[in-house]
């Protein structure tokens, strides 16, 4: 493998929806350069950010019934019981919840957690407080999706944050989608919220970091170690 190959292979794609924004960031850059170099160097610093912000990396999902994955990438701020939003229709029952916190270092790209069908998608305006804070998965502006599975109906949100300003989703209601695949993304950080059946186990922990699409968060087959990846 030539060297300009080796370097490409390890610089991952960007996401369509990022092209205006890097544009924009490099057309900033130039004029700072025009102004004052010193500043035009801070302005490509930052469009090299933005395009870390909105690279998609492959990601290899581990595939077999009964796999719920992470769907987006960060930290896991919360496991806990909790009732869901009235939105997703999941009855008046506290179910598990896992939150994952995504900086604005993290992939934004987020990935379905099982396969299934898409029954539900329901927007909800609201606030930015910070996305970290227990009380955002109530009051921030959110985008809420929920997919029958075999074992189970499985809620998944995205909650937008402090500098989060655009929920975008790639899916619609009725579609089928495999876990891993791509659903949406939102821009400049943010959280994600998974409601798991009631009973189903966590296989994480707070502060454990994830992976979207590859780190498991709850196997409702945990004696059946037979399982095969897909790259995607």
């Amino acid at each position: 493998m030539s060297i300009v190959n080796s370097i490409r292979a390890q610089i991952p794609p960007i996401h369509r929806e990022g092209y205006p924004f890097i544009g924009g960031f490099a057309a900033v850059s130039l004029i700072l350069f025009w102004i004052w170099s010193p500043l035009g160097w801070i302005g490509t610093l930052l469009t090299v950010w933005c395009a870390l912000f909105f690279r998609d990396p492959v990601r290899v999902t581990p595939v077999r019934e009964g796999i719920v994955v992470a769907p987006a990438d960060g930290l896991v701020s919360m496991v806990t019981q909790v009732l869901p939003p009235a939105e997703l229709g999941l009855g008046d029952r506290p179910l598990p919840r896992i939150s994952i916190f995504m900086s604005v270092f993290n992939c934004h790209v987020n990935r379905s957690p099982a396969a299934g069908r898409i029954d539900r998608i329901a927007y909800r305006p609201g606030t930015f407080i910070n996305a970290e804070l227990d009380k955002a998965s109530e009051d921030n502006e959110r985008n809420s999706l929920v997919i029958s599975t075999p074992n189970g109906r499985i809620g998944v949100i995205q909650i937008a944050g402090l500098v989060a300003r655009r929920i975008v989703s790639f899916v619609r209601e009725g579609q089928s989608i495999g876990a891993g695949e791509r659903f949406g993304l939102i821009r400049f950080g943010s959280r994600l919220d998974v409601y798991l059946p009631e009973g189903t186990k966590s296989l994480v922990s707070e502060g454990q970091t994830a992976v979207a699409g590859e780190t498991i968060l709850a196997d409702f087959r945990q004696g059946d170690t037979g399982r095969t990846y897909r790259a995607d």
